[in-house]
C-alpha cells in the first residue's frame, strides 16, 4: 500500500476503532500464485500472545482446504468523493482539484483454520451478540433450536488470524489548511456522508 507519512495512522485505538466499525473485512490468502479473496465479518480477540481476529467460513469453500500461513486482511472504512469546490482556497488562487478521502486498515497476519464445535459455538455467540446488541430486542442463538444450530455449525470452520502487523492509512485531508478541512467535512454532511465527516473530525488532524 502507498503510504506517504501525513496519511498514516499511528493510533492503535483508532486502527481498532475502525476494524470494529466496519468488521465486513476483505481476506487476501495466496493460493496456486494466485491472490483469492473473500470477504468476512471479523471480530477483535486480545489474547495473552497478542492481537487475533476471529471468523468463519463455508466448509465449501476452497479456503478451508488451505493448511495456513500468512494473509493479509482489509478493513475498509468510511469513503466519499471530495469536490473542490468545497475548499474556501478555490476563491484565493483556483489551484485545487478532485479527490477521494477514506480509511483503510490493513492486517498482516498468520492464518489458522479452527475445526472445533465448541470453538464456533462461542464464535457464534459473540458475534451475534456483538451485532444484535443495537437491537431492543435482540435475538441470540440459543433462541433456534440446538440441533438446528449444531447442523449449520457442521457447515462452516472456524478462523483464527494471528495478526502480526498494523497499518492504517487515513486520507483525511490532513494535507489540506483546516479552513479547507472545515469545507470538506461541511459538504460531506450536505451530502449525508457523516460517517466521514465524524471521521475527519475525530481522527484527521
Amino acid at each position: 500500500m502507498y503510504l506517504p507519512e501525513h496519511f498514516r495512522e499511528h493510533c492503535v485505538e483508532a486502527l481498532h476503532a475502525l476494524m470494529r466499525a466496519y468488521p465486513l473485512a476483505t481476506l487476501v490468502t495466496p493460493r496456486e500464485g494466485e491472490p483469492t479473496l473473500n470477504h468476512l465479518p471479523l471480530r477483535l480477540s486480545h489474547e495473552t500472545d497478542g492481537l487475533h481476529l476471529h471468523g468463519h467460513i463455508a466448509r465449501a469453500n476452497p479456503l478451508g482446504n488451505q493448511i495456513g500461513g500468512k494473509v493479509k486482511v482489509i478493513f475498509h472504512g468510511p469513503e466519499a468523493y471530495v469536490s473542490p469546490a468545497w475548499y474556501p482556497s478555490k476563491a484565493e488562487h483556483g489551484q485545487v482539484v478532485p479527490t477521494w478521502n477514506y480509511a483503510v486498515v490493513h492486517a498482516h497476519a498468520v492464518l489458522r483454520l479452527i475445526d472445533d464445535a465448541a470453538w464456533l459455538l462461542r464464535h457464534i455467540e459473540t458475534l451475534t451478540d456483538e451485532h444484535e446488541a443495537i437491537n431492543a430486542t435482540p435475538w441470540q442463538v440459543s433462541d433456534a433450536p440446538p440441533e438446528f444450530i449444531a447442523r449449520l455449525s457442521s457447515t462452516i470452520v472456524g478462523i483464527d488470524l494471528r495478526v502480526e502487523l498494523l497499518e492504517g492509512k487515513f486520507k483525511l485531508s490532513q494535507n489540506r489548511v483546516q479552513a479547507d478541512r472545515d469545507g470538506v467535512m461541511a459538504g460531506l454532511r450536505k451530502q449525508g456522508k457523516d460517517a466521514l465527516a465524524s471521521w475527519m473530525e475525530a481522527w484527521g488532524v
